[in-house]
């Protein structure tokens, strides 16, 4: 039973979710399409990234806890994991925007971006030498960079809003994933490549990169849901 833990992480991870999907208040499965689409041009490029961490052996997996299929040096849960988390994020994103009035937060837009930056700049340029942060520090700045200054949308506040309301669920997910409540961590990270700054059992890495991954799925969803 212990090489179905990854894929009933994920399966927890979005079967409440999916099942609500289709509540007559709710009704996000019309915009599965969109989903779908908006989440298969983030899943690439993050999948590719994925492969060549593995590859250069940046973080690996744990056999025990996976099945042993492997597609491109990867299980075949860490494919699925990047359809059931966007799916869970994006639909959480969506309830709360529908049924709540967020758009206060999007007064902050210009200061998140520029803490964001600050931020990632900064870590870059003191951690260069290590590829997880300074890849993550690249991506998460470019991302916000672009949804701000190119995309011009105003959702920023009300993105990063949300994405801390989900926190709870980050730490229970990946807390498991590296390792809280199992004899040894499904994910391992090489300490060399990290900055070696956990919460609680996950590299602070991971935060950052689920935000960057988190905000452009809400913008592709958002731009594949105008078509719906």
């Amino acid at each position: 039973m212990q090489i179905y833990t990854y894929i009933l992480i994920n399966f927890l991870t979005i079967i409440i979710c999916f099942i609500f999907s289709f509540d007559h208040r709710i009704q996000f499965c019309k915009h599965f399409a969109a989903f779908l689409k908006g989440n298969t041009v983030v899943a690439i490029p993050f999948i590719a990234w994925d492969i060549a961490f593995t590859k250069m052996g940046v973080w690996w997996f744990n056999t025990a806890y996976t099945m042993p299929f492997r597609l491109a040096s990867l299980p075949i849960e860490e494919w699925l994991f990047f359809i059931c988390i966007p799916f869970s994020c994006v639909f959480s994103y969506f309830c709360l925007d529908k049924f709540f009035n967020l758009n206060w937060t999007n007064r902050y837009n210009n200061l998140l971006v520029w803490i964001t930056v600050v931020v990632c700049t900064v870590t870059g340029i003191l951690f260069y030498q290590k590829i997880y942060p300074l890849v993550t520090s690249i991506i998460t700045a470019g991302t916000v960079l672009y949804l701000h200054y190119i995309a011009k949308v105003n959702w920023i506040g009300k993105g990063s809003f949300v994405y801390l309301c989900l926190m709870p669920g980050f730490f229970m997910v990946n807390g498991v994933l590296t390792g809280t409540g199992l004899d040894s961590p499904i994910v391992n990270y090489n300490s060399d490549q990290i900055l070696n700054i956990r919460m609680l059992t996950i590299p602070i890495e991971d935060a950052v990169y689920g935000y960057a991954q988190f905000m452009l799925n809400i913008y592709f969803f958002k731009r594949f849901q105008k078509n719906d």
